[in-house]
């Protein structure tokens, strides 16, 4: 007898949130896998398949029964079951009623640490099939659903109605009930071509059987290539090529169940609106594929993925072309209207916008990026006077009626407007640029007017946000703090900028009234914000030790602290650097213990240097001591930690052959002297003594 089959288990619902459909899917799986591994139940791997009426597992290989398993429950000890006179304690009494027997039914067990009183039991494993209801159920319970639904009168709940279960084990038809309904050997096709029941032979059978009779293709993956396949190859026919945006493609393939691509067209009138303006209708509303010839130049045209196979695909094609017409129509009016005014013309209706309760409207906030922008014009080489020009234009394509109609495209509709109005390129672009970047990975900005921006902006509200006391916590971080947080620092790192981010952050505070924000902001920010390199240089594979290290020079400038990042990174490849570390940690430590205040190091007395390992190590620091000088003047932590690494020797054998807390207090305070000079060479850099 066979003891492995394949198992199937299909929820069939009304049509499925589809951006959330892949994270369901992969749920299912994840809490089934969970279920099988608590039952201690084999398999061989588990193939999950998604759509927009269905959510289904196919595991390979599974078990048909569970394992038997004994198991073994230690009860008191075999001199403390007993009183003087043989008669059972309450202790044993216990445990015996605890485990549902009679105190004859325990055993003893002996072992080398002594004897017990045990009890064991058998149990018989149970048919795979027999379990299967019950494991559904749980996998289904614990899928990150924010809000179940209930239907009819039933009491069940999911994220849409359930109509169908179907569960086989092999050929076998699964017994029971899942969420209320009882579980069948039938599936149904899709909505129009095939609504009959599908009978499934065999658990095996799924994938195939839905596809040929059923003309579903239940694999998300494979329903998501296709899609890119058949957009891809009608767009080429015809000389162009699509912009399959991820996302978009996921959206499509969750709506889906049987992909047809219609090339469709739309007037070309609408070519003079924005591109980005039409990209974002026919994407984010209509769910199409924009079409652009080689060179990137938008056309008339666009890919619809429609979700059947049409006897007469025309009329499906011209009520494409029917519903994206007045959205087109409607964003053609927005610009129209807004091109009646220059940008600075909505700079006034700024002034009613708030940002937040306590720090003031948009309009304010506009004029404090300008203020704190406007000083890093010389960091940036540009004019300051374009800088506050562009602050002042920043926001205001935020009141104009086609940013209303499309947030998603403030910045862009800003450098169009700017642009029509004869701002200068700089400003121009920085409309855009200052929005930059919005999401881990993302360009940043490559103007001078944008880069401003982009710091000032994001420094105001970490600073405004944090110094009325709305500090991030948990999960929750409604402005975006930690993002911005981010943001900034790679700013300053990668474009790079030269400066130090708690001068930032006062100019921020000087910005806002006397006594709106918390004293202690500034520091407040800070903190956070360098808290936030782990993760920066976590996601570049960087040691969070060595950033730690860094970090403990107390500097503030993250160009600054970059460079020395990237200096500990090399000095940790080289041969010397464990030996280094672990003496720098012993050095820390002998300082900790014997500093009698203040971090300033005494002069070492060369008449009181006796040994000659600590002559010839204060001989090699004196001489580095000039060495270094100029390393560190030009900033190049590689070189000053690589020429510290060749004091290894000489380290050692000092340890090795000096006794630091000498019985002579002047020589003991020598010692510590030198010891504290060496350290102040590392710290130059960094703290290594943080090194693991």
């Amino acid at each position: 007898m066979d003891t492995h089959t394949d198992l199937l288990i299909e929820i069939g619902t009304e049509e499925l949130p589809p951006v959330a459909l892949p994270r369901l899917a992969k749920a299912f799986e994840e809490g089934f896998r969970s279920q099988l591994d608590a039952n201690s139940i084999a398999y061989r791997e588990i193939q999950r398949f998604a759509s927009p009426r269905r959510l289904a597992l196919l595991v390979h290989g599974i078990a048909t029964r569970q394992p038997d398993q004994e198991s073994v429950r230690r009860g008191p000890a075999l001199q403390a079951a007993f009183d003087a006179d043989g008669k059972p304690t309450k202790a044993v009494l216990g445990f015996a009623r605890s485990c549902g027997v009679e105190i004859e039914a325990l055993e003893q067990e002996h072992t080398d640490k002594g004897a017990w009183l045990v009890f064991r039991s058998f149990n018989q494993g149970q048919d795979t099939a027999q379990l299967v209801p019950a494991m559904t159920e749980a996998a289904l319970a614990a899928l990150p659903i924010p809000k179940r639904m209930r239907w009819g009168d039933r009491a069940e709940e999911f994220v849409r109605p359930v109509h169908w279960v179907c569960g086989k084990m092999g050929s076998a038809t699964i017994e029971g009930e899942v969420l209320g309904l009882r579980i069948g050997p039938h599936t149904h096709g899709h909505r129009f071509h095939h609504p009959e029941v599908i009978e499934i032979g065999t658990a095996t059978d799924y994938p195939q059987v839905l596809r040929e009779t059923g003309r579903v293709e239940a694999s998300f993956e494979e329903r998501r290539a296709a899609v890119r396949q058949q957009v891809t190859d009608l767009a080429a026919s015809h000389g162009l090529r699509a912009r399959i945006e991820p996302a978009l493609l996921d959206e499509v393939t969750a709506l889906v169940e049987w992909p047809q691509a219609l090339l469709c067209r739309f007037d070309e009138r609408f070519l003079d609106i924005p591109a980005e303006v039409l990209i974002e209708t026919m994407q984010s509303n209509q769910k199409y594929f924009p079409l652009e010839d080689a060179a990137g130049t938008l056309q008339a045209r666009f890919i619809a993925v429609a979700n059947i196979l049409s006897r007469d695909p025309d009329k499906v094609r011209a009520g494409n072309e029917r519903v994206i017409r007045p959205r087109f129509e409607d964003a053609a009016f927005f610009w129209s209207q807004d091109l009646k005014h220059s940008l600075v013309d909505f700079a006034e209706r700024l002034e009613t916008v708030v940002f937040q309760d306590k720090l003031g409207t948009i309009a304010e906030k506009s004029r404090r990026v300008g203020r704190l922008a406007s000083s890093l014009a010389g960091a940036l080489g540009t004019d300051s006077a374009l800088i506050e020009r562009a602050a002042l234009l920043s926001k205001c394509d935020l009141v104009t009626s086609m940013v209303y109609e499309f947030p998603a495209l403030q910045g862009t509709m800003g450098r169009y407007y700017a642009a029509r109005s004869g701002e200068d390129p700089c400003v121009c672009a920085a409309m855009e640029d200052q929005y930059l970047p919005r999401f881990a990975g993302d360009g940043l900005p490559a103007s001078r007017c944008g880069q401003a921006l982009a710091i000032a902006d994001r420094i105001d509200t970490l600073v405004g946000v944090f110094g009325i006391g709305l500090r991030p916590t948990g999960a929750k971080d409604p402005y975006g703090l930690r993002r911005a947080s981010i943001a900034v620092l790679r700013l300053l790192i990668e474009t790079p900028l030269d400066l130090d981010l708690r001068g930032l952050l006062e100019s921020a505070r000087e910005g806002f009234p006397v006594g709106r924000l918390q004293g202690d902001v500034v520091d407040g920010v800070l903190t956070y914000m360098l808290e936030r390199l782990a993760s920066y240089y976590g996601d570049q594979g960087v040691a969070p030790d060595t950033v730690e290290a860094v970090l403990q020079t107390g500097l503030t400038n993250p160009w600054d602290l970059d460079r020395r990042v990237a200096a500990v990174t090399q000095f940790r490849a080289l041969p010397e650097a464990e030996s280094l570390a672990a003496a720098n940690k012993r050095i820390r430590n002998i300082l900790a213990k014997a500093r009698t205040g203040g971090d300033r190091a005494a002069s070492v007395d060369v008449g009181l240097l006796s040994e000659p390992a600590e002559i010839r190590l204060a001989t090699r620091i004196q001489a580095l001591q000039d060495e270094i000088g100029p390393l560190a003047a030009e900033r190049d932590y590689s070189a000053i930690l690589t020429t510290l690494a060749h004091l290894k020797d000489e380290v050692d054998q000092f340890f090795n052959d000096v006794m630091v807390m000498a019985e002579d207090d002047a020589v003991r305070q020598n010692r510590i002297a030198l010891l504290q000079s060496l350290s102040s060479l590392f710290l130059q850099v960094a703290d290594i003594s943080k090194l693991q």
